[in-house]
């Protein structure tokens, strides 16, 4: 097959195939590392908690709030986070947030140490706990901006049609950080556990803090703001990938989400930061990611306490970390399958709802079947690949419809929404479990916010409006 002499509409799919695999093989394995490290900053915590909290004397309401505050920073700096990530360039941008939170993270191993002055009284809490919150807090500031900086960095490069199976792969990386760092925050705590008289959940903050300093001095050295700025792409490539992209705007300024909503011409699709923030479909599927973070994080966070309540010695940390991996390790499989399919087939809105669908059976068996250990791990299984699979097919909803500066809003708005799930997950289990030592009534809750979730999906969206060309 003789590829197309001019870029543009018309050029042959072999031409796309070739560019868009090679941009993949540049881009993906630099940003899939950014967000493994980012990932295990995040949620190490999990771990830190089995042993941080009976140092400590916290509650599981301490630790769930504390846990879960990080996404409350997230929420307030989203917004202004992405749009300056546009206006400064995605290197400058995501280097800055790596670096800055890579240092916040190792400052962990000093919560309790780090003087606050007269704050804690003020708030009526501990110096450790304020201290914990404070940290947890600032790392969701530092922090904010980078996944939807990203998801928007993604469509500088690839139409929407092959957006799905690219963001599936790219955040295969929550599967990965979790399938190698419940086994390494483990390792870690084990081996290091007393060394120059620290404990080991201070060694765990400090050792993988480091991996973000390093990848925001990677990004900086390797990540291009735009195709523009690729060296390793042709003038010719570059060309084709803006008439590509300039394709795919057009094909999607004529869709709308809104059910009994005929678009006629691309003024009805957002393209300005205030458009973006009033179109009730940004709301909407704001609260569809709601529902889909409050599963995610409210497991996540609890899942090495889930496991070491099944029976495990509250010492092993390495073999609590090694049955974490067994979740991951499918959910990881499940969301490239359903990036792919979803890609494949061009259907979106029945791949977000089934997964909300499958994370809520999921939680349902984890509130019956009590600390049995195979019927938790399979219900831990259900909820970690319905939530990853969630996520690799999402974000194909709302970039169907948001363009230009709206796209940089919308997204983070979504995102920092949808995030404050995070929040309201880890601390509803920790306030239940404070309460009444269990966790089925807040896994009944999630269960519900995730079918309600998909069923707001399925209310907003019209299968013509948001379906792809298949690939």
């Amino acid at each position: 097959m003789t590829p197309s002499s001019t870029p543009g509409p018309t050029a042959v799919r072999y031409d796309d195939d070739a560019m868009f695999s090679r941009i993949a093989r540049r881009l993906l394995p630099l940003l899939f590392l950014c967000y493994i490290v980012a990932y295990l900053d995040r949620v190490n915590v999990g771990f830190a908690k089995l042993q941080m909290a009976a140092e400590l004397e916290w509650s599981d309401a301490i630790y769930g709030f504390g846990a879960g505050i990080f996404f409350l920073g997230y929420f307030f700096f989203e917004v202004p986070s992405n749009l300056l990530l546009e206006r400064f360039g995605a290197r400058r941008w995501i280097a800055r947030i790596m670096i800055s939170w890579g240092i916040i993270s190792s400052a962990f191993a000093f919560v309790d140490r780090i003087p606050w002055g007269p704050l804690p009284g003020w708030f009526g809490v501990e110096a450790d706990a304020f201290g914990f919150y404070a940290l947890r807090l600032l790392l969701g500031v530092a922090e904010a901006g980078f996944f939807p900086g990203i998801i928007l960095y993604l469509t500088y490069w690839f139409p929407a049609a092959r957006r799905a199976r690219t963001v599936a792969w790219f955040m295969t990386a929550i599967a990965v950080a979790n399938v190698v760092g419940g086994p390494l925050s483990g390792f870690i705590m084990n081996i290091f556990d007393g060394s120059g008289a620290w404990s080991g959940w201070r060694w765990l903050f400090v050792i993988e803090g480091i991996p973000s300093i390093l990848m925001g001095v990677a990004v900086l050295r390797w990540l291009p703001d735009g195709p523009r700025q690729a060296r390793w792409l042709s003038p010719r490539d570059c060309e084709l990938v803006e008439h590509r992209l300039e394709a795919d705007r057009a094909a999607r300024a004529a869709s709308t989400l809104v059910q009994g909503k005929e678009a006629s011409h691309a003024g009805h699709d957002p393209a300005t930061v205030k458009a973006a923030m009033t179109d009730r479909r940004v709301w909407a599927l704001a609260f569809v990611y709601f529902a889909g973070t409050v599963s995610l994080y409210g497991v996540n966070f609890w899942m090495p306490t889930i496991i070491q309540e099944l029976g495990i010695d509250r010492t092993a940390y390495f073999e609590i970390g090694l049955l974490s991996m067994i979740p991951w390790s499918i959910a990881g499989l499940a969301m490239v399958w359903a990036g792919a399919h979803s890609d494949r087939t061009g259907e979106r809105r029945w791949h977000v709802a089934g997964a909300l669908g499958l994370t809520a059976t999921g939680l349902a068996v984890l509130s019956l079947v009590g600390h049995a250990i195979i019927p938790s791990l399979f219900g831990l299984v259900l909820v970690a690949s319905g939530v990853l699979a969630f996520f690799a097919t999402f974000w194909s909803l709302p970039t169907a419809f948001l363009q230009r500066s709206a796209a940089a809003a919308g997204i983070a708005w979504i995102n920092s929404i949808g995030n404050l799930g995070g929040h309201f997950g880890p601390d509803l289990i920790g306030r239940v479990r404070a309460a009444t030592g269990g966790t089925t009534g807040a896994f009944l809750a999630l269960g519900t916010l995730a079918v309600l979730g998909a069923m707001v999906t399925l209310t907003v969206t019209k299968p013509s409006t948001v379906r792809s060309t298949p690939l």
